[in-house]
């Protein structure tokens, strides 16, 4: 899952596995059209045509930090690619560099192909409302439980319930965190949504 650069050029091209069956996906800018290669087709998309570009975070498992773009089009139609690429049923490769590379390439030209393009981050605030709201109050009923575990005496129950709201706030938190609806300005990249920006 590498960029394809020059030498003297920022990247312009990103290849991505996105699923654990299926085929490799490459991207490619074309002047102000991205051209999408599934190896059984080559659609070519003109950036002009993108509304909004939205920033999100999501991770493919427990254990993984991923995160997506997408482009809505304006037929509707929309494309989506993150900076995880699986290599296997069970192995993933992240190249958070040159996916940042990629993605502010894109942006600039969709920011001048469509000034009126609207750049976000997060999820689409109902969702975003609907899942803080089921996050917490999971972590709460996980609180309650291991609550009455220990008022009941129960300490191993009651140490796998600390346990389990650990984990859970640990895998939840960055979900409602990073995914709380925004606005960027045209051909903005946020940093904690598009990771790789290097210090400096």
């Amino acid at each position: 899952m590498q960029p394809i650069t020059d030498d003297d050029t920022p990247p312009r091209s990103w290849r991505q596995r996105p699923k654990p069956v299926g085929f490799e996906i490459a991207y490619k800018l074309d002047g102000d059209t991205l051209e999408i290669d599934t190896t059984r087709k080559i659609d070519r998309v003109r950036l002009a045509a993108v509304e909004q570009v939205r920033f999100v975070y999501a991770p493919s498992n427990l254990s993984s930090k991923g995160f997506k773009t997408q482009l809505r089009l304006s037929d509707g139609k929309t494309i989506t690619f993150g900076n995880l690429s699986w290599r296997s049923l069970t192995d993933m490769d992240r190249d958070d560099a040159g996916y940042r590379a990629f993605v502010c390439a894109l942006s600039a030209v969709i920011a001048r192909a469509n000034p009126r393009a609207r750049f976000v981050a997060g999820k689409p605030f109902a969702f975003w409302v609907a899942l803080a709201a089921v996050s917490v109050l999971s972590l709460l009923m996980l609180v309650f439980f291991t609550g009455r575990a220990l008022l009941q005496g129960a300490h191993s129950t009651a140490l796998l319930g600390l346990l389990l709201t650990a984990a859970s706030y640990w895998q939840v938190s960055p979900m409602v965190m990073l995914n709380r609806p925004r606005d960027l300005a045209n051909g903005e990249v946020p940093d904690d949504l598009v990771p790789g920006r290097t210090a400096g």
